[in-house]
């Protein structure tokens, strides 16, 4: 028999964050692996979304989404950041932001394209481009800073070079980019030509008086730039698969083409509960959701360093990674199995955000749970000590 899986196959196997989870199911544990939020979902996302069911929205949308939705990111996108975005032309509702960028690598992209990419790295954006045969070049950030130079970004350029990828505030680091980084990276797209895309899911989660800057609000950055973000995180729907792209209108046809091929819509009723969410929750919702995730973030850092497991502190997003090598065990795989045995708190190995030596030292957790158990996790990795 000569039926066989296509060559793609080995290229796409089960993410290490999906792994743990299934290892912690199996034992019982506490889950911080995965990054789900467990903030409630806000009523008028939910009572948008049950009456857009009642009210017949149930079928087919145009291929990028709902006008409402389309007008609200629009709304919300000049709020928060100033940049003017046109609903009909400049957006394009999609499948989560790992659908967007999906949509996006397949719109703007060719085989045999190379894309710089920040490490630690999410770990979607590096499959989806190798599913595509897109190379990835990397420019290493490494702890407890994670700084960059002009002169890093250039040894990651070839001939071949078509895009950079950026990740504010990031998964796993918890990097916020400031206003100096992203010129450095605007100028070095300008000088190269090269689209920008922009993961910027965790916007609304930003520590420490610090600000998300949207890159394409920087001077020139407005054409080149695909700016990713979605709805999981900050309204916790992370099921509800809802993300979307807001770029020039030469970029957001064929982005909303191949959006169409492979998703067709976003589901009509939860758009429009996500709609009703961006119309009616006010800064302060917003702001809670920032205070909350900080709040955390301090009591978790704080019990990391009780552990022993020193931690980076996050800027930004709701995870932090942490020193594991004074745990048993070779790999960061083999300290994180280590830890969920003795504590039965499951973590990410590092090593499933970089392709060197430094992921290896490394352990992601996520802090974005119900206090009681955030409290429960704490306890059980104090008892490390």
């Amino acid at each position: 028999m000569s039926l066989k899986v296509s060559r793609r196959r080995p290229l796409v196997a089960q993410s290490e964050i999906r792994n743990m989870t299934i290892e912690c199911a199996r034992v019982g544990g506490i889950n911080l692996a995965q990054g789900v939020c467990d903030l409630p979902v806000p009523l008028p996302v939910v009572r948008g979304a049950a009456e857009a069911m009642a009210a017949g929205y149930n079928i087919y949308t145009r291929f990028d989404g709902l006008p409402a939705l389309r007008q609200a990111i629009a709304a919300k996108q000049e709020r928060f950041t100033g940049m003017r975005v046109d609903p009909d032309g400049e957006v394009v509702v999609s499948g989560g932001a790992t659908g967007a960028f999906y949509a996006a690598c397949l719109a703007l992209l060719d085989e045999g394209d190379e894309v710089v990419v920040f490490e630690p790295y999410y770990g979607y954006h590096i499959v989806t481009m190798a599913s595509l045969g897109i190379k990835p070049a990397f420019v290493t950030l490494e702890p407890p800073h994670w700084r960059f130079t002009a002169e890093d970004l250039e040894r990651a350029v070839t001939a071949r070079t078509r895009a950079i990828v950026l990740n504010t505030p990031s998964n796993p680091a918890g990097k916020v980019f400031t206003r100096e980084e992203l010129a450095l990276v605007a100028d070095f797209a300008a000088s190269h030509d090269l689209f920008v895309f922009t993961d910027e899911i965790y916007e609304h989660f930003v520590f420490d008086g610090r600000a998300h800057v949207s890159p394409a609000t920087l001077p020139g950055m407005a054409r080149r730039t695909i700016t990713i973000s979605g709805f999981s995180k900050v309204y916790a729907v992370t099921g509800w698969r809802l993300g979307y792209a807001i770029c020039d209108p030469e970029w957001a046809l064929p982005i909303g083409h191949f959006n169409d091929l492979v998703y067709v819509c976003g589901p009509a009723p939860l758009q429009m509960g996500c709609a009703r969410g961006l119309a009616e929750l006010g800064d302060d919702y917003y702001a809670g959701v920032s205070a909350d995730h900080q709040h955390k973030r301090d009591l978790f850092c704080a019990a990391l360093a009780d552990a022993g497991l020193t931690p980076h502190v996050p800027e930004g997003a709701y995870y932090a990674l942490a020193d594991v090598t004074s745990l048993p065990g070779a790999t960061a795989k083999e300290r994180a199995l280590h830890l969920l045995a003795k504590t039965g708190v499951a973590c990410v190995p590092g090593s499933a955000f970089y392709r060197g030596p430094v992921g290896e030292t490394l352990a992601r957790f996520c802090f974005a749970k119900e206090m009681d158990v955030l409290e429960d996790a704490m306890a059980r990795l104090r008892r490390l000590r």
